[in-house]
C-alpha cells in the first residue's frame, strides 16, 4: 500500500481539525439549527404547511417558482430564468402531485435538522441536510438567506470533525463505532 502525504495550511487545520476552533463551530452550529428550528416551527404551527390538510402553501410556492422558468418570459432569447428547466419539471411532476407528503417533509426535515445542530447531535449529516434543502430552495429561485445558510452548512460539513465537540457528537459517535466494531467482531 502507497502512503501520500497532504500538506494542509495551519489556517485550513484550524478551521476543520483543531479544537480550539470548536467554539467557533459551536456558535455557527447553534445560529443555523436555531433558523432551521424556527422555520420548521413555524409551518409545524400552520395547518396549510403541516398535516391532512398541508400543502397549500408549498403549492403556492412551487406556483411561483414555475413562472420563474423561461417558459414565462416574454422574449426567451433574452431571458435569465431564476429557474432551470430541468428543476421546473421535478417541480411539476415530482412535488406538485405529492404536495401534502412534500409538505410535511419539508417541516419534519427542518425541525429535525435545527434540533441535530443545536444539540450537536450527527452534525455532518444534519449540516448536509441543511445544505441540501437550501440548495433546492434556491434552485426554486428563492435567494434570501440560502445562500448564508449554504456557506454556513458547507462549513459545518468541513469541519465535522470538531463541529459537533460541544454537543452530543462527542459522545454517541465513539459509542456507536464501538458498538459497531463489536458487532463485526461477533459475526
Amino acid at each position: 500500500m502507497n502512503t501520500y502525504t497532504i500538506q494542509q495550511s495551519a489556517f485550513a487545520h484550524f478551521l476543520t481539525a483543531s479544537v480550539r476552533s470548536a467554539p467557533l463551530w459551536l456558535l455557527v452550529r447553534l445560529f443555523l439549527g436555531y433558523e432551521f428550528l424556527i422555520a420548521g416551527w413555524n409551518k409545524f404551527t400552520n395547518p396549510i404547511w403541516f398535516g391532512g390538510d398541508a400543502g397549500a402553501a408549498l403549492q403556492g410556492f412551487v406556483n411561483g417558482a414555475l413562472k420563474k422558468t423561461a417558459e414565462f418570459c416574454a422574449n426567451p432569447a433574452a431571458c435569465h430564468p431564476d429557474v432551470y428547466g430541468w428543476y421546473a419539471s421535478f417541480l411539476q411532476s415530482a412535488v406538485l402531485p405529492n404536495l401534502v407528503t412534500w409538505s410535511n417533509a419539508v417541516v419534519i426535515g427542518e425541525i429535525a435538522i435545527g434540533l441535530g445542530l443545536i444539540v450537536g447531535l450527527f452534525t455532518r449529516t444534519a449540516a448536509f441536510f441543511a445544505f441540501f434543502m437550501s440548495f433546492n430552495f434556491l434552485l426554486a429561485g428563492t435567494v434570501s438567506e440560502n445562500p448564508m445558510l449554504i456557506m454556513l452548512a458547507l462549513g459545518i460539513m468541513l469541519a465535522h470533525r470538531v463541529a459537533g465537540h460541544y454537543g452530543l457528537d462527542r459522545y454517541a459517535l465513539p459509542f456507536i463505532r464501538r458498538t459497531l466494531r463489536l458487532r463485526s467482531a461477533l459475526t
